[in-house]
């Protein structure tokens, strides 16, 4: 059996003959378990974050989005179709057209977004089941479906018929404007839906038949400005993304939903960065406590380390006791913390014990490579704090 590591266990599961040493003991170890679980709730807390941050996206945006790589539209063709619908993984694909409107209400006007969509498009999305007020819109028809920003903003609601709603959008062209009505493409629409996703949403998108939107935009009939793909479980997507690469010789620039929302991806991810840099920090004091119980463990038991260096026991091994001492303190506080940490963040999924609102649960995430990161910044930081504790032994301490 190791030598250093049998002393360091008796150690460290046995009192110390002073109570102050004892009792720093405890207060150290205390703190590396407050501070580990204290790093893996908050983690737990920013991954259910992100997750109710990102689900909203998951009914607007499709699992992949092509567009074009040259200009605002392209032309589809009946045989594009057919090469898509034979590429392997594609449950099925949505024909869209984006492009920036201006919205006007009575004396009232907004840029928004408009997006035409075609018949296939709630079999890519799932977006008409945000839709909270009214019903989803018409195939060919001149119905819209608002967000509620864009209605509250605009001051209008649903079938109502008593206000005019008309979309209007730059005509292309060169050379002078005659008049105002003649630089505008005009359509008038029916809004029958308010959606609710999330703000940024609600006050940026407009949502009509794909026939409309080609009328308000002189789009011909093949000309669209998107496609949005769903693909079937458990398919690998990079295989799918060769595979249009492949087919459409590059067309396309092709985005996942994470690209599609890079920003927020990244605001996430850096949010989540530093509060775990700033939770770290919290351990390493913490881990000051560690250092200190170490030394002061050395300082009484000098008599001890005196006793097993006149039988023979190198400096070398003395030092290894209390940096097996040390590490182990740490990694079994850094365990306990965790599994402390664990078990609240299960009692809030199963029982909801913290509310957000009164009727939203505060959002977490069980994640086991949290759990992962967890411990290997704690046996990382604590094995770093328990060599430098041991390196204060030398021969002329133990002699002394």
């Amino acid at each position: 059996m190791n030598f250093p590591l049998y002393i360091a266990k008796r150690y460290l599961f046995s009192k110390s003959s002073s109570n102050a040493i004892n009792i720093m003991t405890l207060i150290a170890s205390v703190g590396v378990i407050i501070a580990s679980a204290a790093l893996f709730i908050v983690l737990s807390v920013f991954a259910g974050l992100k997750d109710y941050s990102l689900q909203f996206s998951s009914f607007v945006d499709p699992d992949l989005k092509l567009l074009p790589a040259d200009g605002k539209s392209f032309s589809f063709s009946e045989v594009d179709k057919k090469q898509l619908k034979n590429i392997k993984g594609i449950s099925s694909f949505s024909e869209v057209i984006e492009e920036r409107i201006i919205i006007k209400s009575e004396n009232k006007n907004l840029i928004a977004t408009l997006k035409g969509v075609d018949s296939n498009f709630l079999n890519v999305t799932h977006v008409d089941s945000m839709v909270s007020k009214g019903y989803w819109l018409t195939l060919n028809s001149n119905e819209v479906v608002s967000g509620w920003g864009i209605s509250h903003n605009l001051s209008f609601g649903i079938l109502d018929f008593r206000k005019s709603l008309s979309l209007y959008v730059p005509k292309p062209g060169k050379g002078q404007i005659s008049s105002i009505k003649g630089a505008y493409n005009a359509v008038y629409v029916n809004n029958v839906g308010l959606f609710d996703i999330n703000e940024e949403l609600n006050d940026k998108y407009v949502f009509s038949d794909i026939s409309l939107a080609k009328q308000l935009l002189n789009y011909n009939e093949n000309q669209i400005s998107a496609l949005e793909i769903k693909l079937n479980p458990d398919i690998d997507e990079e295989e799918v993304r060769d595979k249009l690469n492949t087919v459409f010789s590059n067309r396309f620039i092709i985005k996942n939903r994470e690209q599609l929302n890079d920003a927020l991806f990244k605001m996430l991810n850096t949010e989540n960065l530093a509060i775990y840099l700033i939770f770290t920090l919290v351990i390493i004091i913490a881990l000051f406590n560690i250092i200190g119980a170490i030394i002061m463990m050395i300082l009484d038991k000098k008599k001890s380390l005196n006793t097993l260096f006149n039988l023979g026991t190198e400096p070398k091994s003395i030092k290894s006791i209390f940096f097996w001492q040390g590490s182990l303190m740490t990694v079994i506080s850094g365990i306990i913390g965790v599994f402390i940490g664990f078990l609240i963040v299960f009692f809030q999924q199963q029982f909801d014990l913290v509310m957000l609102t009164p009727e939203l649960p505060y959002p977490v995430r069980l994640n086991s490579f949290n759990i992962i990161l967890v411990l290997v910044t704690i046996v990382v930081l604590g094995i770093l704090a328990s060599r430098i504790a041991s390196q204060r032994i030398t021969k002329k301490l133990i002699q002394s």
